[in-house]
């Protein structure tokens, strides 16, 4: 198949209008490989990437030495590729850039690379490829030689290596795979991945990241305006995930409360107590493990049936907490729980915590990015009298190649105090710059990745509106499968009443346990059901959705809706493999 260039825009066609080209364009590139390569091998270097291979001011083809035929390619149809040129099983990556006169091995090597992660694109795109090739770790292990030798491999084995992870890989961005809340692939995104890591930088300071640190103070005034702050004021940070971002809450309300926490350690505090639903996530506890102030100080209020807190417990359980001698000092709402995507009643909750002078953080990694639809984001009132929000968070919903999480913090400067350690090799203070955009001293980490470049990109690509209709779409899709399921025969819903989210939650029952008059054996074996329809749909490849139990309640099924591939047909898909696979339990 004939190769597409680096910088081709225009498809097959990319080469024909290039009378306007400078000397600083891909072809000048090109020509000035061409110049250092032998055996017409830089002509066909620009062939592959499309640039073309005549330049005004160039020698003319004809007075070229002549050429050996290359040998067959691989490819479906006649080219002037120069695959066969390269055998990959005689170089290593110290024939590749930055070794002399490596330009041309570096850019097929690269092209073949592109090559496979487009054809894996593609397939994941395809209905009628599996969603996964699943092998037990046993098996898979060997599969192949994943040991780690003393030697180099050659490039070769490194493509076969690459050809392999991929093929033994989750498909996220099939239609069918339902099975994590962040699903799908966007390709701006994507290319914006590729982009941060051709650039490998870092976020702690201007002087190494210009773009990137202005890029996420752009991005994060934004967000701050849409949760309602005044002119976008206060503070934030991308972090690598909703669990840091939720330790930097907690983190920065102990200090709030207890700056000499800062320098002096737990002993100079008294016990305190930090307050989360039943169902938030996991995070908080373990923010208060590594904090030092403990899982036991965590204490959870109830929900409702619905997985929203109670207001009326939340205020019980403070004034408990002050009798025996804790200091409440942080409240975290969520906006969306990970298993029900219930919106706690954040009005309610900010009140108590006002009237308790508690510091109120809301958990919004799932369902924070509802504040970009306007159908929708009535479910997160009050989130602009908070202190902190992690996260309004397009991206889970919108498929970045990777969750991008943030935290937004009112108080502007807060996070600096807390976090700052005037490291003088990073952040000197006699800059030739701006020092308030050398970040990286109010972060936790040093070395910060580059999460902003795929937020960023693929909002410039879709505008707010294009979130918006996504987000809508997936929530559409989520009331569709419920109204579908909620009177459907072997189906019962884990509670009542049409999802908050674009989670749906729901029993399969089989023919077999449908009427077993015996209520705990009936839950015993309905406990076995959706593990068993779950490893079957792994084994044939076909759809992943998610499965657990919640409190009292067994097993049952959490279907979630994020990917924007997905469509109406892939839902009804799924109502007719979970019956298909769970037919004979």
């Amino acid at each position: 198949m004939a190769q597409q260039g680096f910088w081709s825009l225009g498809g097959d066609n990319a080469g024909a209008n290039t009378g306007n080209q400078s000397p600083s364009t891909p072809r000048a590139w090109c020509q000035a490989a061409a110049s250092k390569l032998s055996g017409g091998l830089g002509s066909k270097l620009c062939a592959l990437l499309n640039v073309g291979e005549l330049e005004k001011g160039a020698e003319p083809a004809a007075k070229q030495p002549p050429e050996t035929e290359a040998a067959a390619c691989g490819c479906n149809k006649t080219c002037n590729c120069t695959k066969a040129s390269v055998v990959f099983s005689d170089l290593y990556s110290t024939d590749l850039l930055p070794a002399m006169d490596s330009d041309a091995k570096t850019m097929i090597f690269l092209q073949e690379v592109v090559d496979i992660l487009m054809a894996y694109i593609v397939e994941s795109f395809d209905r009628d490829t599996k969603v996964i090739d699943f092998h037990y770790p046993n098996e898979l292990l060997q599969k192949n030689n994943w040991e780690l030798q003393n030697e180099p491999a050659s490039l070769d084995e490194i493509l076969i290596s690459c050809r392999a992870t991929l093929k033994y890989a989750i498909k996220t961005a099939h239609p069918r795979y339902f099975n994590q809340l962040s699903t799908g692939l966007d390709m701006v995104g994507l290319a914006a991945d590729w982009l941060t890591s051709t650039a490998n930088t870092n976020m702690f300071t201007y002087e190494v990241a210009p773009v990137f640190v202005l890029l996420e103070y752009v991005t994060l005034k934004k967000m701050r305006e849409i949760i309602g702050w005044k002119d976008g004021q206060g503070d934030g940070i991308f972090s690598p995930g909703g669990a840091i971002s939720n330790m930097y809450a907690m983190l920065l309300a102990r200090f709030k409360m207890f700056p000499e926490v800062k320098e002096k350690g737990m002993s100079c505090v008294p016990r305190l107590a930090a307050f989360t639903s039943e169902h938030s996530h996991f995070s908080i506890k373990k923010g208060a493990a590594a904090l030092g102030i403990g899982t036991e100080s965590v204490i959870c209020i109830k929900v409702d049936e619905s997985g929203q807190m109670i207001p009326a417990d939340l205020e019980r359980r403070i004034l408990e907490a002050k009798q025996t001698g804790l200091v409440p000092f942080f409240v975290s709402a969520t906006a969306g729980t990970t298993v029900y995507g219930a919106f706690d009643p954040l009005i309610a909750i900010s009140d108590i915590c006002k009237k308790y002078n508690v510091w109120m953080h809301v958990d919004g990694a799932w369902g924070g990015s509802l504040l970009m639809s306007r159908r929708h984001r009535w479910k997160l009132d009050g989130v602009e009298r908070q202190g902190q929000l992690s996260d309004m968070e397009p991206s889970q919903d919108d498929v970045c190649p990777s969750a991008v999480l943030r935290l937004l913090v009112r108080e502007e400067g807060l996070m600096q105090s807390c976090n700052n350690m005037h490291a003088v090799y990073l952040f000197q203070q006699d800059k030739h710059y701006d020092l308030s955009y050398d970040t990286g001293d109010k972060a936790l980490q040093c070395g910060r990745h580059v999460d902003i470049f795929k937020l960023w990109l693929m909002w410039r690509a879709k505008g707010t509106i294009g979130f918006e209709a996504q987000i809508d779409k997936c929530l559409e899709l989520s009331e569709y499968l419920y109204n579908k399921i909620k009177d459907r025969e072997g189906y019962e819903m884990v509670f009542n009443g049409t999802p908050q989210h674009t989670n749906v939650c729901f029993w399969y029952l089989p023919p077999g346990i449908r009427y077993m008059e015996d209520k705990e054996e009936r839950k015993k074996h309905l406990h076995k059901v959706a593990p068993v329809i779950k490893a079957r749909m792994m084994e044939y490849g076909t759809t992943m959705v998610s499965y657990q139990p919640q409190g009292d309640k067994v097993n049952f099924f959490r279907m979630v809706i994020s990917n924007p591939a997905a469509t109406l047909e892939d839902i009804d898909f799924l109502i007719e493999e979970i019956e298909r696979l769970g037919q004979d339990l």
